[in-house]
């Protein structure tokens, strides 16, 4: 069995304007990272380039990629050289006409231990996800690596506590979320922080209602609508890392680039649910009605 306890790092980036310059970004933090002794690193959603989902362009398909492919391989690589455990997330091309937002999981050996496609596809301004990604087919499974069983999920799907719970009945260690949470830089300050308390609460919410370590990665930076009808978006940052209690452990800034490293003990799990036994008392039976959109 892995041991309890691993070096965790988020990379917290900017777009840096071009899919090779994203990934020597990407490469350069990851070599940073195993200098640090890391042993999982985490890159944020859509890491090989800007947010292109701004707009709705069928000519931004191009940028989608197989899955195995050249990121998974480049990714692959490095965990082997550097024997660390690398969290990716990539415009995935699964087959003529049907893409997904995906995140892969390359295992220190360089194998691809598991990917997961992303079950929530947000609709709102600034973000047209449906136009370019399909639901994901694979349901809320954890991937089994040698750190131990992770549970990826991706962005929009961190606002949803039945992703979170659903990961943890599957025997998740610890919940990683690669994230592009941002706003519209003419927002109202208030308004803005509000949101981005709100993502950090649900998150921290996530970890004690499942007595799980939590890590999102998110990306920093403004970034133009290509088509100038916007105002673009200015992500938040912040990405951090909470204990199984909701503590946080770790948190970037939302201005700047960070390597953001933490150590994280899997083995707390088991004595905060002795205290707090959420899912010995969930009333199973009594749940149907999650299954409905709506009561009426």
């Amino acid at each position: 069995m892995p041991g309890s306890s691993l070096t965790l790092a988020l990379v917290q980036q900017s777009d840096q304007g071009s899919t090779a310059a994203n990934l020597e970004d990407c490469e350069a933090a990851i070599r940073a990272a195993s200098i640090r002794g890391c042993d999982l690193v985490v890159l944020q959603e859509l890491h090989n380039g800007p947010y292109f989902c701004q707009i709705e362009d069928n000519n931004l398909f191009d940028l989608a990629e197989t899955i195995p492919g050249p990121s998974t391989e480049r990714l692959s690589t490095l965990a082997r050289e550097l024997n660390l455990v690398i969290v990716g997330s990539l415009f995935e091309q699964r087959a003529p006409g049907i893409y997904h937002s995906t995140a892969v999981v390359l295992d220190a050996d360089g194998s691809l231990a598991g990917i997961y496609r992303k079950m929530h596809i947000p609709d709102l301004p600034g973000h047209a996800e449906t136009f370019y990604f399909t639901p994901g087919d694979l349901g809320f499974n954890p991937i089994d690596t040698s750190l131990g069983r992770l549970g990826v999920l991706i962005g929009w799907d961190q606002w949803f506590p039945e992703a979170a719970r659903a990961m943890a009945l599957g025997g998740a260690q610890i919940l990683l979320y690669p994230s592009a949470m941002g706003a519209d830089p003419n927002e109202d300050e208030d308004e803005v922080r509000r949101q981005i308390d709100a993502w950090l609460t649900i998150q921290r919410g996530h970890a004690i209602a499942n007595a799980l370590y939590v890590a999102a990665c998110n990306r920093v930076g403004y970034e133009p609508d290509p088509s100038g009808v916007t105002s673009g978006l200015r992500f938040w940052g912040h990405s951090f890392i909470c204990g199984p209690q909701g503590e946080l452990i770790a948190q970037a800034d939302d201005q700047t680039p960070k390597l953001l490293i933490a150590e994280v003990d899997l083995a707390r799990t088991e004595p905060i649910r002795r205290r707090w036994p959420f899912l010995r008392d969930r009333r199973i039976e009594s749940y149907d009605d999650l299954a409905r959109r709506f009561r009426d």
